[in-house]
């Protein structure tokens, strides 16, 4: 027998190093593993072989893939070997754990993984009921040497990963399994630690010692590290008594550890999953000790330490930040709870670890202190400490540098360079993640200022002080705008990014101060804060990136203008230049971006300024007017979207005038030119006939010539202009807020039935002559829409969406807005960008009395179209997918696939918010349909017969009402839903099931349904769980529904019964018993959740697989004997769950589930 083997072994090797060399051909390799395959898979002498491959005398490769054929015995035939030879093979394993692997330090880490992973397999099939003293053996091995010691860790490690985290077993053996852990706990983590101190000992002895001796030393750190590992897997999950016992003896030596170089990386990452841990407050208590002196200590002293960048010692810095973070969430969640723990003493030691942090060149680690900072000074406690206090001034003064954006990784020009440079791929990566950080540290620098206001405020003055006595310095990097004008900064001169920095602090302080201050303190920081605008505004600077920080900084300082008035004009006459900026005055040339951004920017702090102190700016209108019409008055002076701009800014205002004519007058003098040219004759012509339209924009023509061009820019400026303004009046022109005030004002024409008063808008006569020619343009809407047409045309739906909530019952009574909406808005509802479908603001602000001649004729075609581009655009894609399975695509075309997919996702999800949203929006979904039903019998005829209802429901609103006057928008909200359980998206699938289907559905339970639509129903439903019951979620939301319908329809409806029959392998003696109790209505509420387990195993053939289980070859792990108390003996065969041995219909049910997926 011996010979046979020996030969074959030969084969094998040739075979394992066929495939492994580089210079094999394709044909050959493959040859060479179906050999493989087909030995692993046939030959009965799998055993032999992969013993004989394994020993110490072949090459690492070899023993490797001999390792792996016992894996393979174990994992797939198992259950088939006799008693006698599952032992023999255990006690080879054990052997090979002993003597069959070469010293720690010169065995390959592959084959160390690759033994480890026979002895786990072996547990999860034998361990407890099979094997007692698994435990036991191990630990032996440990006495024999180095090497045995890291390969038990590697196997407690690896069995705590496949029966904890991964759950790669049967429920009952997991079970099993698990519970024999957690009894053994105590003594496992006694033996780990023990392995631990022991090796961690002897290291440090060895480390200093001769070459001989500091190889011993090695190998004593590859053992502490493997346990270190081990631990990392067992603190994740164990009870926090076994982390804490001892007054956290584990955590002590995991702080001691932190100062060993070789073992630090390893005992931060345990520290951290244990400090991370979730819990009861009591069992937190005592992560406390970590702020002990001792403790402490060590983590300051390895936050602190300096070191360049060396990859292992990074990684550390990362981990213990980490530490630093999840001990900052424990303190704040134990400090002020109810278990009586008090302010550590060490707490200003822990808060300096994290500044080291905070200050590391770094970016990511600056990043990831940010928002334990902000946890920390919003604490109702710890943010009174003095502590805190002290280190929130701290933190305001390094904020001034941190804030300051360097550190690309492309640069050299600051320490943060290199580490950027580990941590991101891009310059863009880089920018993305500062962003972030600002935002992150911007919400700390507010809560800072919440601490100590008065410093906060003297820090971002001195800093404002600084940048304005600093000289400019435009730095070496080459600027855009050298074309033009020499000696301005480009974004990333030194002094634009720290006119920037200082910006954003400004800002952020100065944006809580007033909400923080005390009166008796408001009015010295007032002076000083006036003193300070006075200095801004009467910096001079040409720069447009400067400039515009300025105006920022103005903005930001504008409240303490209202304390004193007469300083207004100053501050209006220095934004307002800015608003016409010009680097070269009365040059054709184009403008720069910084130009065009400042002078955006000037018109937003004049439109925020309008918006936020209207009533504080009524006293400057007249002059305010009056500059402005002197600015319109020089066509070249401001672009259209300035002028809309300061128009908005105009209508900000006179909402104050709190008169309607006087208001209504003033609209109509500041909308006169754009109403002569948008009614105009020309503008008539061009609007009504879409392709003089697409000539007059310059749409259907190459242009050349120059002349040419500018006059379509000036025709595109003009319809731009017009449409722009029309939006600004209708987002702009409201009533005032108080109900008084607008009835004194002339506001209130009537009321409605409910007391409500009705409002008139100013607006509203000026803009009705409009609206004619808006909706003309909209029906010229382009199928390929970009730049002008793509911003013209989302300005013309916003337009739709704003005239309601501003014109009320002005717009909707409208002659004909219906017809006009659907001949615009609808005639090209396929170039309509997605969002731009969901007409909520114009529903939600529609009258009662206008419900049924707007809404009915908007919404139905609408529902139908909804439905039939998502049908159409999943039958696309599955017959796209189904190609892909025949076909090898190339790379951009699975590229587009995947990106078209996911746009479908995002569409199906807007329609289904569209219609969860309307019909809800008024009142309850399941009255919408209640009330259908009772009001639409007819409509219902094809699916539904003698149906018979009761009066409607007086929660139904007249909204829902007015929806629910046409049949289609029931049956269309019915097909959606149901067609929707089988698409290809897991949210909008569980949405579905959960809310929606059965909402819509359980109206109609007690009516005689068509056997047809039953059948429709329920097999949706099954259609849903084939694709997505692999997801938790997803699958308990189908389940629960199939269990519904099954249980509400059954007794009347043998088509159910029918469809359960065809489940794949289902067994028919207890589909039986759970059939007869659903006709019979026996099962009591107690049994209801037993009942949804059996029913969920009877339908568990349905569930299909995800692709990547598919095709993979299923491993069969037998249960053992319970190790807990068996249930009562029962007849009933859907009660026998969890048995010692699998009763019939448990081993048919599972080959019918697997045999299905």
């Amino acid at each position: 027998m011996a010979e046979p083997i020996r030969a074959l072994c030969d084969e094998l090797i040739k075979a394992v190093n066929v495939m492994m060399e580089a210079e094999s051909s394709q044909t050959y390799r493959l040859e060479a593993l179906k050999f493989i395959e087909e030995f692993k898979e046939k030959s009965p002498f799998c055993v032999e072989c992969g013993l004989q491959l394994a020993e110490k005398s072949q090459t690492a490769v070899v023993r490797h893939f001999g390792l792996q054929i016992l894996e393979h015995v174990v994992k797939f035939k198992w259950n088939d070997m006799a008693p006698q030879e599952k032992l023999q093979l255990k006690n080879c394993t054990m052997g090979l754990l002993s003597d069959g692997t070469h010293p720690i330090l010169q065995e390959e880490c592959h084959v160390k993984d690759a033994l480890s992973r026979i002895v786990v397999e072996m547990i999860k099939r034998e361990w407890p009921q099979h094997w007692p003293d698994m435990l036991k053996e191990m630990e032996a091995l440990t006495a024999m040497g180095d090497a045995q010691t890291e390969l038990v860790m590697l196997v407690l490690l690896r069995l705590a990963e496949d029966v904890i985290t991964f759950q790669t077993l049967p429920t009952q053996r997991r079970r099993d399994i698990q519970h024999t852990l957690t009894q053994n706990m105590d003594s496992i983590f006694t033996f780990l630690l023990g392995i631990l101190q022991l090796h961690v000992n002897e290291y440090k002895k060895m480390i200093k010692l001769p070459f001989f001796l500091s190889l011993q030393a090695k190998a004593h750190w590859r053992v502490g590290v493997a346990t270190l590992n081990t631990l990392a897997g067992y603190i994740d999950w164990v009870a926090l008594v076994h982390i804490t016992s001892d007054n956290c003896h584990l955590l002590e030596i995991l702080c001691l550890l932190l100062s060993e170089p070789e073992l630090q990386l390893e005992a931060a990452e345990c520290l951290l999953i244990a400090i991370s841990r979730k819990g009861k407050l009591e069992e937190r208590k005592p992560f406390m000790v970590l702020f002990d002196e001792v403790a402490m200590n060590y983590i300051l002293s390895a936050a602190q330490s300096s070191g360049g960048i060396v990859e292992r010692r990074y990684t550390f810095l990362k981990r213990l930040c980490q530490v630093l973070c999840a001990l900052g969430s424990q303190i704040c969640s134990l400090v002020g709870s109810d278990f009586e723990v008090q302010v550590p003493l060490n707490l200003d030691k822990y808060m300096e670890a994290l500044f080291a942090f905070t200050t590391h060149p770094s970016q990511l680690l600056r990043s990831s202190t940010q928002m334990t900072w902000g946890n920390l000074f919003r604490h109702e406690i710890l943010s009174k400490d003095a502590v805190v206090g002290q280190m929130a001034i701290k933190y305001l003064r390094a904020a001034r540098i941190s804030l300051v954006k360097t550190g690309f990784p492309s640069k050299n020009d600051c320490p943060g360079c290199e580490f950027s440079r580990v941590d991101f791929d891009s310059d863009e990566d880089f920018n993305c993640s500062f962003n972030s950080f600002r935002a992150q540290q911007g919400e700390a620098v507010r809560l800072a200022c919440k601490i100590v206001p008065f410093e906060a405020f003297q820090i971002a003055r001195e800093w404002v002080q600084y940048q304005i006595c600093t000289p400019i310095d435009t730095g070496n990097t080459t600027c855009e705008y050298s074309k033009t004008e020499k000696g301005l900064c480009s974004a990333l001169s030194l002094t634009a990014v720290q006119w920037d920095a200082m910006t954003f602090f400004t800002e952020s302080v100065l944006g809580q101060l007033f909400k923080i201050l005390e009166k008796e303190v408001r009015q010295p920081v007032s002076l000083m804060g006036m003193e300070l605008l006075q200095m801004v505004v009467n910096y001079e600077t040409r720069d447009p990136l400067i400039l515009s920080c300025v105006l920022t900084i103005i903005s930001s300082l504008f409240p303490f203008v209202t304390h004193q008035p007469h300083f207004l004009p100053q501050v209006l006459f220095k934004i307002f230049p800015s608003i016409t900026f010009e680097l070269v005055e009365e040059c054709k040339a184009p403008r720069t971006r910084a130009v065009k951004n400042l002078r955006r920017h000037a018109c937003s702090s004049i439109i925020r300024i309008c918006r936020d102190y209207s009533d504080f700016m009524l006293p400057c209108f007249d002059m305010m007017y009056e500059h402005v019409k002197k600015l319109f008055s020089s066509e070249l002076l401001l672009t259209q979207m300035e002028k809309c701009a300061l128009m908005e800014a105009l209508i900000l205002i006179s909402n104050q005038f709190k008169d309607y004519n006087k208001q209504k007058a003033f609209l109509k003098e500041l909308m006169a030119p754009v109403t002569a040219q948008w009614l105009s004759e020309e503008m008539k012509s061009v609007l009504l006939d879409p392709a003089t339209f697409l000539a007059y924009v310059g749409a259907d023509q190459v242009i050349s010539d120059a002349d040419t061009e500018d006059q379509m820019g000036i025709n595109r400026s003009r319809i731009s202009f017009c449409v722009n303004t029309i939006l600004g009046v209708v987002k702009r022109a409201r009533w005032p807020a108080n109900p008084e005030e607008a009835k004194a004002g002339g506001f209130v024409v009537s009321t409605a039935s409910d007391g409500a008063p009705i409002y008139r808008n100013p607006c509203a006569e000026p803009l009705q002559a409009l609206l004619p020619n808006l909706f003309a343009l909209i029906r010229n809407i382009a199928e390929r829409m970009q730049g002008f047409f793509s911003s013209l045309y989302d300005n013309c739906y916003h337009v739709l969406g704003n005239a309601g909530p501003c014109m009320q019952q002005d717009f909707y009574a409208i002659e004909g807005l219906a017809e006009q909406i659907v001949g615009s808005a609808f005639t090209h509802l396929d170039s309509v960008p997605d969002h731009r479908l969901r007409p909520l603001q114009l529903v939600m602000s529609c009258p009662h009395d206008y419900y049924d001649s707007l809404l009915n004729p908007l919404l139905g075609p609408l529902f139908t179209y909804l439905l039939q581009v998502i049908l159409t655009s999943y039958t696309i894609s599955g017959s796209m997918c189904a190609q892909e399975e025949d076909e090898a695509y190339e790379e951009n075309h699975v590229t587009q696939e995947v990106v078209e997919e996911q746009l479908l996702r995002l569409v199906t999800r807007e329609v289904m918010d569209l219609l969860s949203k309307l019909p809800l929006c008024m009142c309850s979904f399941s009255s919408l349909i209640t009330f259908f039903i009772q009001k639409k019998t007819k409509a219902l005829l094809t699916c539904f017969q003698g149906i018979q209802m009761n009066t409607p429901s007086d929660e139904l609103s007249e909204l829902g009402k007015c929806l629910l006057q046409s049949e289609d928008i029931y049956m269309t909200l019915l097909t959606i839903c149901f067609n929707s359980l089988s698409w290809k998206d897991t949210i909008n699938c569980q949405r579905c099931a959960s809310v929606l289907c059965w909402t819509l559905l359980k109206q109609v339970l007690g009516c005689n349904l068509l056997p047809d639509a039953v059948t429709w129903l329920y097999t949706s439903v099954l259609k849903g769980l084939q694709m997505h019951g692999q997801h938790e979620g997803c699958n308990a939301a189908l389940t629960q529904l199939a269990l519904f319908i099954y249980e509400s329809l059954r007794p009347r409806y043998n088509e159910l019964r029918f469809i359960m029959n065809q489940i794949p392998d289902i067994h028919v003696e207890a589909l039986e018993q759970f059939d007869q109790k659903t006709i019979q209505s026996t099962v009591s509420k107690a049994g209801e959740k037993k009942k949804r387990e059996q029913f969920k195993r009877l339908i568990a053939g349905t569930v299909g697989k995800p692709l990547g289980q598919q095709f993979k070859k299923e491993v069969h792990i037998r249960n053992l004997p319970s190790l807990f108390k068996k249930p009562k003996p029962t007849r009933d065969i859907l009660e026998n769950t969890d048995t010692a041995e699998p009763q019939p219909y448990e081993d048919c049910q599972a080959k019918s589930i697997q045999e299905f997926e």
